[in-house]
């Protein structure tokens, strides 16, 4: 009990730290990534740019991101926010007015991180290099959902689990079904 109280402290105190950090000129483009992760726009457009021009590799890769992103947003949002009823962070604790355009579902976990790790993770083993530049906004919108006062750290810590989940599920399923052919 006492290290849960601890983890929680822990917890509290980073979104409270991450909330008040707002460095010139790094709220905006936070928020701007943010915007164009809202419902999955940035994924679907890098699917399709890969689809288009990425051959068969391309397609591949863009299935496999779209799929895992699916199933991670399935996990979280469908699944985790019906069961665990988390009230988001106190708009107090956030200095801004990013902190009034937020949500009114369960904090826990991050959908947008859940789907912006499974899509990366997802893409990666197909087209490396594109999963090297899918990780940059994964890692912004991760950091966003704190400093916005969407979540607290640890709802964005488990999404971003949930994405690696799926990715890896979506990776993995297939090899094992092959393998269980006669």
């Amino acid at each position: 009990m006492r290290m849960l109280a601890e983890l929680r402290a822990v917890d509290r105190g980073l979104a409270k730290r991450l909330g008040s950090w707002d460095p010139v000129g790094v709220g905006k483009p936070l928020s701007a990534v943010e915007e164009v992760a809202e419902s999955a726009k940035l994924w679907c457009a890098a699917a399709g740019m890969m689809a288009w021009w990425g051959g068969r590799r391309g397609r591949r890769a863009a299935a496999a991101g779209l799929t895992a992103m699916a199933l991670a947003q399935l996990g979280s949002n469908a699944v985790c926010k019906q069961l665990v009823d988390r009230r988001r962070p106190p708009k107090e604790w956030f200095p801004h007015h990013e902190v009034d355009d937020r949500p009114g579902s369960s904090s826990f976990p991050s959908g947008h991180t859940a789907a912006a790790v499974a899509f990366t993770a997802a893409v990666a083993p197909s087209w490396p290099a594109v999963g090297v530049l899918c990780a940059l906004p994964a890692a912004l919108v991760a950091v966003e959902r704190v400093q916005s006062g969407a979540h607290y750290p640890s709802d964005v810590a488990v999404g971003a689990v949930l994405g690696s989940a799926s990715a890896w599920i979506v990776r993995r399923v297939p090899l094992l079904m092959l393998r269980r052919r006669p």
